[in-house]
């Protein structure tokens, strides 16, 4: 069980309000000032009209050199400037301009009421008494018993406050003795803060920076505080630090009284203009809570971008101390849910009708104790030429690919495969003929490390390929519950003919099965990879038939098809030889369609119609009648699906509820429940309640989910022993104008957890 509290304080005077804000939106939240604003023509205007100051009066009393007094109605304009007052005197021998009563400053970015002005025209500084002020398109407002203007166009208000709550209800309030903006540097300076929630002090900062735009600066961050059950105590101080203007570094120290101290360490870099990358380490020294467990750690590196219009280049390096890494810690690079770390090198060249590329690549998957192959390293070839002759196109793929292990005793090989191939493509509005013929070669040079598997130490392999792919377009007018639509109705076509070559000489590197949804009947291939190339001589029957409404936005969308074989396929993967005795592939069918105008359904199914068995079901429907309203049902089934932890197959069937929904114009909730159909257990819920208004927002949140953990052996700690599943309790508090995070929304709401939302209708639009 774990409760957490969130805090998190950023004083930005600059509130954006997330798209998918339950209450009001920003413009039913912008506070305006209580005078009209003055709107300033100074487009266009040369620098000399805008310095020429105009001021006009209902009385003047002006003498040449000396005073002039302007009484009743003044209006002071300079540029986009305004000064309006009941009276204004202009000293024209010291350049001094006073004003009072009913005084009113406006420029382009905010509007001041005063007491008194005092401005000296020579060096434009400017100082007004008793101020209230308002922040054009944007809620921030407040006051400041002196608000000066300095020589450098700084301003420092003294004695003041602000806030993001409208005058009639001031839930929070922010007090400073001094506030300074350097305009230059643009970051502001704050002494002696107070923040008051509900008129009560709750926080106190003696000194801090802020930024007033995009720059940066180095400085502490806004720290956080949590307790829980798991870690204890837990508290975190990040410090930012601005090295250069393309170097930066985010050290956060982060305490756990039942843990010990987790530091993340991440440093971020800009390489010219069109590159950049970030490092992260993270370490925990000794965890408390496994008894005798070694330093737990995270390094990672990720960099990418374009050496120059035709070079690209890409790394991305991670590595964990164990298996439960992301389970136990909160990661800044990966989730809980996350179970493989992907190292990869690439450079590659591109030209408009050619490329060349060299990648290096090594995956570990966490909790398994097979290690898959490591590419060291992979070099591939591809040419294009279209129209090259009579309509047809020419292809070139090749790859040139070293596979080595971690294991002494595991086989490894070098693989070259060149594919040319070419393509007459044939297109029309009425529908389209693809032919292709290609031929694909292949060289293994195979070292034989594992005694138990004899492979051949040189295999050459020459496979020809011929396929066929046509579709035809209907289109029809028709009538549908008193509605009119435009329906189409697309049947596609395919014949594939690939030869056979025993292939039980050859290892399996980089191959595995591909899943047979409708799309992939029409692939051209069975396996990922190449060491399978499995034969063929098959047609494929599809057919996909749209409905658009009036408006032309599809409504429909319904597809089905199947693989017909003409000949048996010998060739598999894991028995490398079958005789495969079936006639048709799966049946596969897909739909997503929108009900009506508020219920949108998806749903797939692959039916095995030579055994009747359902391979696989995916079921959504949707009610969503608004933007910010949700009921979702969800239910999949998915069969003979591998446990890697046990290697045993298990039947996945699980059905699910998500729901977001206002309860009232403040007030939203948002929950989510799965339900394991076949252990008969709850395996995730999460339930919240969120409450925003125009200035501050709060979120209490219940979590339940199973926990993956895997067998690392880490300390003497068993698996057993740790929790399956976790639960706690969440408040967070966002307090908007002093909110780090921005606003709470419903999105990271419906996608916190292990089932992320999706929406059932993918239509084109």
């Amino acid at each position: 069980m774990q409760i957490r509290y969130l805090l998190a304080l950023s004083l930005l005077p600059q509130i954006v309000l997330a798209d998918d804000s339950p209450t009001a939106s920003a413009s039913q939240c912008l506070i305006e000032p209580p005078v009209p604003r003055i709107v300033s023509q100074t487009q266009g205007m040369s620098a000399a009209e805008l310095n020429k100051i105009r001021i006009t009066s209902d009385n003047t009393n002006a003498e040449m050199g000396k005073q002039a007094i302007f009484r009743g109605d003044v209006l002071f304009s300079q540029g986009d400037r305004h000064i309006a007052a009941d009276e204004a005197i202009l000293d024209q021998a010291t350049e001094q301009f006073d004003a009072n009563g009913n005084l009113v400053f406006q420029d382009s970015n905010f509007t001041v009421t005063a007491e008194s002005l005092q401005a000296q025209m020579r060096s434009n500084r400017a100082t007004l008494k008793g101020a209230q002020y308002w922040l054009h398109g944007q809620q921030v407002h407040g006051d400041a018993e002196k608000l000066q203007i300095t020589i450098n166009n700084n301003l420092i208000l003294t004695n003041t406050n602000f806030t993001t709550c409208p005058p009639d209800n001031v839930s929070w309030l922010l007090e400073a003795e001094k506030i300074k903006i350097n305009s230059e540097e643009e970051w502001g300076e704050i002494w002696n803060a107070k923040l008051r929630v509900g008129g009560v002090p709750v926080f106190y900062i003696p000194y801090m920076t802020v930024p007033v735009s995009d720059k940066r600066k180095s400085g502490f961050l806004y720290p956080s505080f949590s307790t829980s059950t798991t870690n204890g105590v837990e508290f975190s101080a990040p410090y930012y630090w601005n090295i250069a203007p393309e170097y930066d570094l985010t050290f956060t120290p982060n305490y756990m009284s039942n843990r010990g101290l987790f530091t993340k360490t991440e440093f971020g870099y800009l390489a010219g203009e069109a590159q950049k990358g970030r490092v992260n380490f993270e370490y925990l020294g000794n965890d408390q809570l496994i008894s005798g467990s070694p330093n737990r750690y995270l390094y990672n590196w990720q960099h990418q971008g374009s050496i120059d219009k035709n070079w690209r280049v890409l790394a991305n390096f991670t590595d964990v101390s164990d298996n439960n890494y992301f389970n136990d810690l909160k990661s800044d690079v990966n989730r809980a849910t996350d179970n493989q770390l992907s190292r990869i090198g690439e450079i590659s060249y591109f030209e408009s009708n050619w490329d060349i590329s060299t990648r290096v690549q090594d995956i570990k998957v966490l909790g398994e104790d097979e290690k898959p192959y490591q590419v060291m390293p992979q070099v591939n070839f591809n040419y294009r030429a279209a129209d090259f002759w009579n309509n047809l196109d020419f292809g070139f793929n090749s790859e040139l690919t070293n596979f080595s292990h971690q294991d002494n005793d595991v086989n490894t090989a070098t693989r070259l495969h060149m594919a040319p191939s070419v393509t007459l493509p044939i297109h029309g509005p009425s529908g389209s003929l693809t032919s292709q013929v290609k031929l694909m070669q292949t060289n293994y040079w195979q070292q034989n490390n594992n005694p138990n598997e004899e492979l051949d130490d040189t295999v050459s392999r020459t496979i020809p390929q011929v396929r066929i792919n046509g579709q035809i377009n209907f289109e029809r007018f028709t009538e549908l519950f008193d509605e009119n639509y435009r329906q189409t109705l697309e049947p596609q076509f395919q014949y594939l003919y690939v030869g056979y070559e025993d292939q039980r000489s050859i290892g399996i590197y980089d191959t595995a099965q591909l899943q047979d949804d409708y799309f992939g009947l029409f692939r051209d291939r069975r396996f990922s990879g190449l060491d399978r190339i499995s034969d063929a001589n098959q047609v494929t029957l599809g057919v996909t038939t749209r409905i658009f409404d009036s408006h032309n936005q599809e409504a429909t969308k319904f597809s089905l098809g199947q693989i017909f074989y003409l000949q048996d396929s010998k060739v598999g993967y894991e028995d490398n030889i079958f005789e495969s005795n079936q006639s048709t592939s799966v049946l596969a069918a897909e739909l997503d369609t929108r009900l009506t105008n508020d219920w949108y359904m998806g749903a797939a199914i692959q039916y095995d119609t030579n055994t009747s068995e359902n391979k696989k079901t995916e079921v959504t429907l949707d009610f969503r009648p608004e933007a910010n309203k949700l009921l979702q049902f969800s239910y999949r089934y998915v069969p003979d699906l591998l446990n890697s932890n046990t290697n045993d197959t298990v039947n996945i069937s699980q059905a699910g509820v998500r729901g977001a929904w206002p309860i009232s114009d403040d007030l939203y909730f948002v929950g989510n429940w799965y339900y394991d159909l076949n252990e008969s257990r709850s395996i995730e819920t999460y339930t919240g309640i969120q409450y925003e208004s125009c200035c501050y927002a709060v979120r209490f949140s219940y979590h339940y989910r199973i926990k993956t953990n895997y067998d690392d052996n880490i300390g003497s700690s068993a698996i057993d022993s740790r929790e399956q599943f976790e639960s706690g309790f969440y408040l967070n508090l966002v307090i908007k104008g002093l909110g780090g995070s921005g606003p709470l929304g419903v999105t990271d709401m419906l996608n916190d957890g292990l089932f992320n939302y999706r929406k059932p209708l993918y239509l084109r639009n």
